[in-house]
């Protein structure tokens, strides 16, 4: 082989090899990494929701997205969370209703005492009109509302005795989320409330600085708040949302195609979210009936409705309140 056609073959490997590095480097510098935090714990239904999105997203992006999973208050808090997606500091959330209501006021009504029987209820309001108002709410602080996932039909939990009636609650320190329509509710029936960080929780009942709490049955489960709080009373009082929020700076990030993908995979993990609570819930009912170290009783749910209707009034003579009577009467055609 002539010198010449060594250089030219040596020249056409050169050129090959860059192409090659070229193409890969600019596939490489449009990926997307997304982060996504959240509060629950391993095993949580939220946990795994989140972690079915980020497998949707790779996949069906061909890996041009990537969801980076940060749970377990890593990030911080819900509100440190919130505080973050709304600068672009965060790209997305699956959050908690109190925080959220820092920034949307009318998402605390969701929360409205013994307003949803189920997810499913609380599901079909917020796919229409009420959604959408919330929707729009959300957008003006910078946020996309991604879907509405399911924190649960909550119940109260203390270390002291049995809650049967609003009465049983006089005395007991109760912490709550940083959520006005729960600490509404809980000084409705008589209970003094204090606001703590859920990663916090276990220590705070575990040493005395609140004698209970109330949660959904898989927060309950995950986070081993039995250990330290005995009683687990069914009081059904309110139901709570998981906001699945994405930050509109994130949505800059990414190409409009990616968008839609992210959007239904957000929905699709939605679904199972709520599967998964709802299986969770009975299995855990079973369970915690089931172990000695546990107790459960049913509360009188008609005499907790009955010293919680002020809550109710209250809200619907918030500056809002025609957004709280509009979602009242949804809820009742469901």
């Amino acid at each position: 082989m002539s010198t010449r056609l060594h250089e030219k073959v040596a020249k056409c490997a050169v050129l090959l090899f860059a192409a090659v590095v070229l193409i890969g480097f600019s596939s490489n510098a449009l990926a997307v990494t997304l982060t996504l935090g959240h509060g629950a714990s391993p095993g949580n239904p939220r946990t795994i929701a989140a972690e079915a999105f980020a497998k949707m997203v790779a996949e069906r992006t061909k890996g041009s997205v990537t969801i980076k999973i940060a749970g377990s208050e890593q990030l911080g808090s819900d509100v440190a969370m919130l505080t973050s997606l709304r600068i672009g500091a965060l790209d997305l959330t699956a959050n908690s209703q109190g925080p959220a209501a820092g920034l949307v006021p009318e998402v605390a009504a969701l929360g409205l005492p013994f307003l949803f029987s189920d997810a499913d209820a609380a599901h079909k309001v917020l796919s229409g009109p009420v959604g959408e108002r919330l929707n729009k709410r959300f957008s003006e602080v910078g946020i996309v509302v991604l879907d509405w996932w399911d924190n649960g039909i909550r119940h109260i939990t203390n270390s002291k005795r049995p809650i049967n009636m609003p009465a049983d609650l006089k005395g007991l320190k109760i912490r709550t989320p940083a959520d006005p329509m729960t600490v509404d509710i809980f000084q409705a029936l008589g209970a003094a409330t204090q606001q703590i960080a859920f990663g916090e929780l276990y220590v705070a009942l575990q040493q005395g600085v609140v004698d209970g709490q109330e949660n959904p049955l898989a927060n309950i489960a995950s986070n081993k708040l039995y250990e330290v709080n005995k009683y687990v009373s069914l009081s059904g009082h309110k139901w709570e949302s998981t906001p699945f929020l994405m930050s509109q700076v994130a949505v800059k990030k990414v190409k409009p195609a990616e968008l839609e993908i992210i959007k239904k995979a957000a929905k699709e993990a939605g679904v199972l979210q709520r599967r998964l609570m709802a299986e969770t819930d009975r299995k855990l009912l079973a369970e915690f009936k089931a172990n000695p170290n546990i107790a459960v009783n049913q509360a009188n749910r008609a005499a907790f409705q009955a010293a919680t209707a002020s809550v109710v009034q209250k809200w619907e003579a918030k500056p809002f309140g025609p957004f709280v009577k509009e979602l009242v009467a949804a809820a009742k055609k469901k």
